[in-house]
């Protein structure tokens, strides 16, 4: 790619194509030399079934503007469509990581290797022996439908890569990325976080996009959505545009809220980062108010990107209309970076076929000397045959010799097969049993499921302010795992019995070792005589085998996960319906269905146990005041025996940027003995108030592993909450 003459980054979204051609000038260094943009006759979102002539034709426009002939041309699909995920390698030799990286890809990936197209690209400093691998997939008929837009217009497609990491190039290319650098790219549909530090980074995308305040303003002045995105693009000169930045407002603060969570997980898992600078692009941050917005509840410094490359463009015609796009150009701008060989992400999900066509394409202007070669060297090579002919003739019994050697290697490997095939249900049920063990990163992210289905938290004086019993507020008290080699018959279950799943939490005789399963023998967990108070337990070396042995079920093959025992805590006096229209609603849309997947998992069913209301025995004064003593602030924070257990002390609910989404989990280490005396009944988190008209809920849902289409019959593949 390297040594083409130029380059095109395409970037199709969801209102415009945007493109940019990039060249090498006489001392060799990169120039914007064009931009084109093409706004679609309608919004791709709300096409329907015209989006793909829509994209047809935005592409037939550009190359009847533009002279692609000779140039290199690389695409961007959706971050959201695409598959990504950072691992840890363990120290092996250079030579044996693609063997490393294709195991971890079968076991992350959540569809089989031959129906996706994926890479794979390492991280690594040089001032650190670790290794970290970025593994990108996407399923193949989703790349090979974006490739053949291109390519029915004669367009040479020579890479494929994710518009989060297209960013990522451009923004690394020009040395915008100093220290912790968090980069959003709110789009149309979906909002791209980008963490980047050093030599790694970390990627999340959340459904929240332009549209999304383009619906507010269709919801609140009744009018269609493209009257509604002219409203919202002319809002900075408008002069109604405090009343459309007031319809806006809770969008932005949903904005807001998702990306508090997700610095919240990033600094979870990474505790030595703190994110110092936000670089912010996308067309929807032209809004007013927008970025210092963010700026104030985020409290860092935002930034939106106003260049791309070292020279700007000298041609008149198009700086203006290149100034004016520039946040929603950055993608363009990092994969005409890629096309040219520049881009510090080099992989490329451009189907294996297509490369190779490329490749001997490039290769045929040779063709015609090896063909004048091959006529001179004709004479010599029949002589050649001829003395061949003859040596080989005269090494028969050699060759004898050696069949009769090759039949004995024959029959022994047929011996050898016939004892490696023995033992199969053995081995089936060492499977089985080390099927937990095996999906041990699975853990976390079911972990990081339960505790973002919780409401956000407002500041402790806000929440003040709202009567106790009117207060959307649902605190996380614990939860516990089992591993089921086959969910199969608890899934069939009649919910009057799914219930019964249920794992009692017996906080007097839990309340010395934290609240919650003992992970001390966990990987990860507390060493040695160190006792963590910790408000959740997940112990997969502790795991309950159903009587189904062989990992058979009657209602068909088995289906592996875990029974999860979720309990919580709430004052409002409609405790069920705010469960069912919060938590129990987040749970259930964590399926391999939804826009925004898990990996290999599924909640395959939620149902509320029990709703009751608390009495003394779920509030012993020291167990309640060691809880919340100098609690974490950083999302879900460390997860007990999973992330390590631990804490950071001093920061607490919503007076740091970086507030809890949910309920805080996590305390340092207390007896009772250095306890001062409280009353029992105290609120932790709202001082001064009591907690006896509050609420216990107790929910039990299954997650299933590997997920199959499961029949509805008893309860169906979600149950009803009733």
């Amino acid at each position: 790619m390297a040594n083409a003459r130029f380059a095109w980054g395409i970037d199709i979204g969801n209102r415009a194509l945007k493109a940019i051609r990039l060249v090498r000038d006489g001392n060799n260094q990169l120039k914007i030399d064009d931009f084109e943009v093409i706004e679609h006759e309608q919004i791709l979102s709300q096409a329907g079934d015209n989006r793909e002539s829509l994209i047809q034709t935005a592409l037939a426009n550009f190359t009847q503007r533009q002279n692609i002939k000779g140039g290199a041309v690389a695409i961007g699909v959706s971050g959201q469509s695409s598959f990504a995920r950072f691992i840890k390698l363990p120290p092996v030799e250079p030579k044996k990581i693609p063997e490393i990286v294709r195991f971890e890809a079968i076991q992350q990936i959540p569809f089989p290797l031959d129906e996706v197209e994926w890479a794979y690209q390492l991280f690594q400093n040089d001032q650190s022996p670790d290794v970290e691998v970025g593994i990108f997939a996407m399923r193949k008929d989703l790349v090979n439908q974006n490739i053949r837009y291109f390519t029915d217009v004669g367009m040479n497609v020579r890479a494929v890569q994710t518009n989060p990491l297209a960013v990522y190039n451009a923004l690394y290319h020009d040395q915008r990325i100093k220290g912790a650098t968090m980069i959003i790219d709110l789009g149309a549909e979906n909002t791209d976080l980008i963490i980047a530090e050093g030599e790694s980074i970390w990627m999340r995308s959340i459904s929240i996009g332009g549209n999304n305040f383009t619906e507010a303003l269709v919801k609140q002045f009744k009018l269609k959505f493209n009257k509604a995105e002219e409203l919202k693009r002319n809002a900075a000169t408008s002069k109604y545009g405090r009343q459309i930045l007031q319809a806006m407002r809770t969008v932005f603060a949903d904005l807001v809220a998702e990306i508090q969570r997700s610095i919240g997980f990033y600094a979870s898992t990474h505790r030595d980062s703190r994110i110092t600078r936000v670089l912010a692009l996308g067309g929807t941050f032209k809004l007013p108010g927008l970025q210092k917005y963010l700026q104030q509840n985020l409290q860092l410094d935002v930034a939106r990107v106003d260049r791309l490359g070292t020279e700007m463009p000298a041609d008149a015609r198009f700086l203006s209309t290149f100034n004016d796009n520039v946040l929603s150009a950055v993608s363009a701008y990092g994969l005409a970076l890629q096309a040219l060989g520049e881009a510090k992400i080099s992989s490329s999900l451009l189907p294996e076929h297509i490369r190779r066509e490329r490749m001997w394409g490039e290769k045929t202007k040779w063709f015609a000397a090896a063909a004048a070669l091959f006529v001179v060297g004709t004479g010599m090579y029949a002589g050649r045959v001829w003395y061949d002919n003859y040596s080989y003739e005269a090494k028969a019994p050699v060759r004898h010799s050696l069949d009769t050697v090759y039949r004995q290697a024959s029959g022994l490997d047929s011996a050898w097969k016939a004892v490696e095939s023995s033992g199969a249900d053995d081995r089936k049920q060492i499977a089985i049993l080390t099927g937990a063990v095996n999906d041990r990163n699975v853990v976390p992210h079911i972990v990081e499921d339960i505790g973002t289905a919780f409401p956000p938290m407002p500041s402790i004086d806000a929440l003040k302010k709202i009567p106790r019993g009117q207060r959307k507020i649902i605190e996380l008290e614990g939860w516990k795992m089992s591993y089921f080699p086959d969910l199969s018959p608890q899934i069939a279950m009649p919910e009057t019995q799914f219930t019964g799943l249920a794992e009692k939490f017996d906080v007097d005789s839990e309340k010395k070792s934290g609240f919650g399963t003992d992970n001390t023998n966990q990987p990860g967990g507390p060493q040695g005589k160190k006792k963590l108070i910790k408000h959740t337990g997940t112990n997969v070396n502790r795991m309950k085998v159903n009587n189904n042995q062989n990992g058979d079920s009657p209602a068909g093959p088995a289906q592996r996960g875990y029974i999860v025992t979720i309990r919580c805590r709430t004052s409002n006096s409609v405790p069920a319906d705010l469960v069912n229209e919060t938590v129990v609603k987040a749970l259930k849309a964590r399926t391999q269905d939804s826009p925004n997947p898990p990996q290999n998992y599924s909640f395959i069913r939620v149902v509320r146990a029990e709703v009751r209301t608390i009495n003394a025995q779920d509030r012993p004064a020291s167990a309640v005041r060691n809880r919340y003593r100098n609690p974490m602030a950083n999302g879900f924070g460390q997860l007990g025996g999973i992330n390590g257990g631990g804490i950071q002390p001093g920061m607490r609910g919503s007076s740091s940027p970086f507030a809890p989404p949910t309920a805080v989990i996590g305390g340092p280490q207390h007896t009772e003995d250095n306890e001062p005396k409280a009353d029992p009944w105290e609120d932790p988190l709202v001082p001064g108030e009591s907690m006896e008209k509050d609420s216990i809920i107790t929910l039990v849902a299954a997650v299933v592993l590997d997920p199959k289409p499961v029949a509805k019959d008893n309860g169906g593949q979600v149950a009803s909450n009733q």
